[in-house]
């Protein structure tokens, strides 16, 4: 059985930065993408990053580019997010998501299994 856990969420001031991380069970990494989105309140759901671990490509979204990065932790089967210079706009649940094959963010739909999500608020 295929388990996302999103962990790390919280309350962070503007500038500043949080680490989140998405532990995978029942699933080698190996084979998948796997990718961040977030989902804001009354918004689509966003994709904001994602990792192939077959050749180690990433992708990010135009809005955090510069500012957030995707990594693999292959020792734990975690993929982390890290966010930096956070925004109030960057307030969001934000959930790991695995896809077999190409990585897409445009295309929430198409990925195979997900995570319950992890609260994300920037404020001051």
């Amino acid at each position: 059985q295929v388990q996302l856990v999103e962990s790390g969420g919280g309350l962070v001031q503007p500038g500043g930065s949080l680490r989140l991380s998405c532990a995978a069970s029942g699933i080698n990494l190996d084979y998948y993408c796997i990718a961040w989105f977030r989902q804001a309140p009354g918004k689509e759901r966003e994709g904001v990053a994602c990792f192939k671990s077959s050749d180690g490509s990433q992708h990010y979204a135009d809005s955090v580019k510069e500012r957030f990065a995707i990594s693999r932790d292959n020792a734990e089967n975690t993929v982390h997010l890290q966010m930096n210079s956070v925004k109030p706009e960057d307030t969001a649940v934000y959930y790991c998501a695995t896809i077999r094959g190409l990585c897409v963010l445009g295309a929430p739909g198409l990925y195979d299994y997900w995570g319950r999500g992890t609260q994300v608020t920037v404020s001051s």
